[in-house]
């Protein structure tokens, strides 16, 4: 039969519906049982996409021996980390401290009744291997630890709480004004860790890191947005890309960006999409133009439901197999293609050397550039170009008819916020009204369902909008709404961004410290309320709250903006001054604290006002923030309130520095590209 689970949104909470394990969700039900039976906690936190959550559940918790140790010792609760990154970061956190080893998934905590964690690890095997022990071996030491050694335990749980609270940021004393010096900084440490071949920083695993990428793309010195721009090309080259179907993966396993793990996430590929635009504005290459062109064509042909939303995720496995759903050999290749398509694509993607995964397979990479194989066959690059599209073309096709990996169908209003924001930015400077169209069926699909009565919820599935939203629904979906109104202006965007800033304030910010914490007042009481700064897997909420808030507070002129944002970068300067890799998010809400965003107004007949904004996308960089106001909207801020004129005008501020109207769009161009506001 099912157990609780099946009740529930989450599809990695249904995975587990028809376990033989004794499962709770995390509620108040399962809470007050441990503390009525005097039972410690088993508590599995992991998410849908996962291999090696897939792979603990195949082998234990679907064991009904293993499933009945766990039901008479524990009270076993699962958590999907997507649906409650709240308790994934306290324990995750927990388990770094208990361990003094970094964490993943699948979390396996141990709890007492109220919550504090005593012993963690990660994955563990039914039998010993791996250097660890049995999973039932391990269950039935724990809860004898836990019968036995009771008061070493609370002594334990002391310590660790205590430093659980000293893990926020602390504001220090007076110091000398904000600088862009940590800026720098930041910058020589990438340097310091970039790879000068394949891109990226570090060795394997290899992660996109796309706030790092972000802040980059904003320096105007060459070295800073040749890393970045190395980087995206290696991976646009790289079997971390789909050289099919479009879309990224979420690491490269090795340094190359060859072989990924293969699940695909949302969080990932809205923030890369942005970023491949923005390449493209950069420098015109074809190919960052392809890949933004194959992401939002992924996006939008995979991951869109219906009613508007974006799902969360594709998982790594298909048919119980990691990666089956993308590797290829030779031979099924050349019964699929012509000859002279083979030709092409065995050069292109490497089928002429070994197989690159688990020694009988290969993954698709660019190993030759179409332009070395063109010469290597003597062919015209132009020919060996159309066949390659005709090869990958059939090769798509042939893939859709496998067995697909699973999909995650929940919609969570933080990812589709990264997305909207990417596919708005992409739009706009691509010109691209089909894929404005998908960002804005998204929003709109967030403000009618996870937007109730003046505050957001946080997932939704099968009908059902549920759970107190977090600082990242908050900061994210301010941003995204940012986003649009640059590449479609409407006033109920910038209402709606307005009551998201007010929330902001009044629910999450720290009203003595500063900064914001990842919970709202009003959240259920946890064990720790976390303050993040830190860019993880998405980016930093302070970062992006820090960044947004100055963007509005510029366009509205509401000082109360400006200054909650000031307020978080005094509270992570210590933070990002001593130690800067991380807080890229922060950074950029740095640099345009110290230099205020430029904000363009363009009015005038609508024909010319759309025609200045197309072509203001083309040279504008990410420290311009440009509103084409076509039509007559009403009730606009001051900044915004500018008369209609008989041509196109615009209007031109930077902080408290403004420009007479410019009705000249190449002194309007030299004035986006950096000339002085004076």
């Amino acid at each position: 039969m099912a157990n609780r689970l099946a009740q529930e949104t989450s599809p990695y909470l249904q995975q587990h519906a028809d376990n033989p394990v004794d499962w709770y969700p995390w509620n108040e039900e399962a809470l007050a049982l441990a503390r009525r039976e005097d039972k410690p906690i088993l508590l599995s936190i992991g998410y849908s996409a996962c291999h090696w959550c897939h792979v603990m559940a195949h082998e234990s918790f679907e064991d009904p021996a293993v499933a009945a140790v766990m039901n008479r010792l524990f009270v076993n609760i699962k958590v999907d980390r997507e649906e409650r990154p709240d308790l994934d970061q306290i324990y995750q956190l927990a388990h770094q401290m208990l361990t003094q080893r970094a964490g993943g998934w699948p979390l396996t905590m141990f709890l007492t009744p109220d919550g504090a964690p005593f012993f963690g690890g990660t994955y563990f095997p039914k039998q010993p291997r791996y250097g660890l022990p049995g999973f039932p071996d391990l269950l039935e030491r724990v809860a004898e630890a836990y019968r036995s050694r009771r008061s070493d335990i609370e002594e334990q749980n002391r310590g660790l709480l205590a430093v659980l609270a000293r893990t926020g940021p602390e504001r220090g004393g007076a110091a000398q004004p904000l600088s862009a010096a940590p800026i720098g900084e930041a910058i020589d440490l990438l340097a310091e860790h970039f790879d000068r071949r394949f891109g990226g920083f570090g060795g394997a695993p290899k992660f996109p890191h796309a706030p790092d990428l972000e802040l980059l793309l904003r320096q105007s010195d060459g070295r800073a947005r040749d890393m970045a721009l190395l980087t995206l090309r290696r991976m646009a080259q790289g079997g971390i890309y789909d050289q099919l179907g479009g879309g990224f993966c979420r690491y490269s396993v090795d340094a190359y960006w060859a072989i990924p793990h293969f699940e695909k996430m949302l969080y990932d590929n809205g923030p890369l999409l942005r970023l491949y635009a923005e390449a493209w504005r950069l420098t015109g290459d074809p190919l960052f133009r392809r890949v933004a062109e194959e992401t939002a064509a992924w996006v939008m042909r995979e991951m869109q439901a219906p009613e508007g939303g974006y799902y969360s995720s594709l998982d790594a496995d298909s048919e119980g197999e990691e990666g089956k759903y993308y590797v290829w050999t030779p031979q099924e290749l050349r019964g699929l293609l012509t000859s002279d398509e083979y030709a092409v694509v065995e050069r292109h993607y490497g089928l002429d050397r070994p197989a690159n995964f688990e020694g009988r397979h290969w993954h698709l990479h660019v190993a030759k550039a179409p332009e070395e194989v063109a010469a290597l066959l003597e062919r015209p690059p132009e020919q060996c170009q159309a066949l390659l599209a005709a090869a990958r073309a059939k090769l798509l096709a042939a893939r859709e008819r496998r067995v697909r990996p699973g999909r995650d169908e929940k919609v969570l209003t933080s990812w589709n916020a990264l997305m909207i924001a990417g596919m708005a930015h992409a739009a706009r400077v691509l010109d691209r009204p089909d894929w404005l169209g998908s960002a804005r069926r998204a929003l709109e699909f967030v403000r009618a369902t996870l937007w109730r009565d003046g505050r957001l919820l946080a997932t939704y599935k099968d009908g059902r909008a549920h759970l107190n939203a977090y600082l990242d629904d908050y900061a994210f979906l301010l941003n995204a709404l940012l986003a649009m109104m640059e590449a479609q202006f409407r006033g109920e965007d910038l209402e709606f961004a307005r009551r998201l800033a007010q929330v902001l304030l009044e629910q999450f910010e720290d009203p003595q410290e500063g900064g914001f914490f990842f919970t709202s007042h009003d959240h259920e009481r946890l064990i720790h309320r976390a303050k993040p700064g830190h860019d993880n897997a998405t980016p930093s909420g302070n970062g992006v709250a820090a960044f947004a808030l100055q963007r509005l507070g510029h366009l509205l002129g509401e000082t109360a903006y400006l200054d909650a944002a000031e307020r978080v970068l005094e509270l992570f300067r210590g933070q990002f001054e001593r130690a800067p890799g991380g807080s890229s998010s922060l950074l950029s809400a740095l640099g345009e604290h110290l230099v205020p965003v430029r904000i363009v107004v363009l009015r005038g007949p609508d024909a010319q006002v759309s025609e200045w904004q197309r072509r203001l996308a083309a040279v504008a960089g990410p420290d311009t923030l440009t509103l084409a106001l076509e039509g007559a909207p009403s009730g606009l801020p001051g900044v915004l309130d500018k008369p209609v004129p008989a041509r196109v005008n615009a209007w031109v501020c930077s902080g408290v520095k403004c420009l007479a109207p410019l009705d000249d769009f190449a002194c309007l161009e030299r004035v986006c590209k950096g000339a002085d506001l004076d």
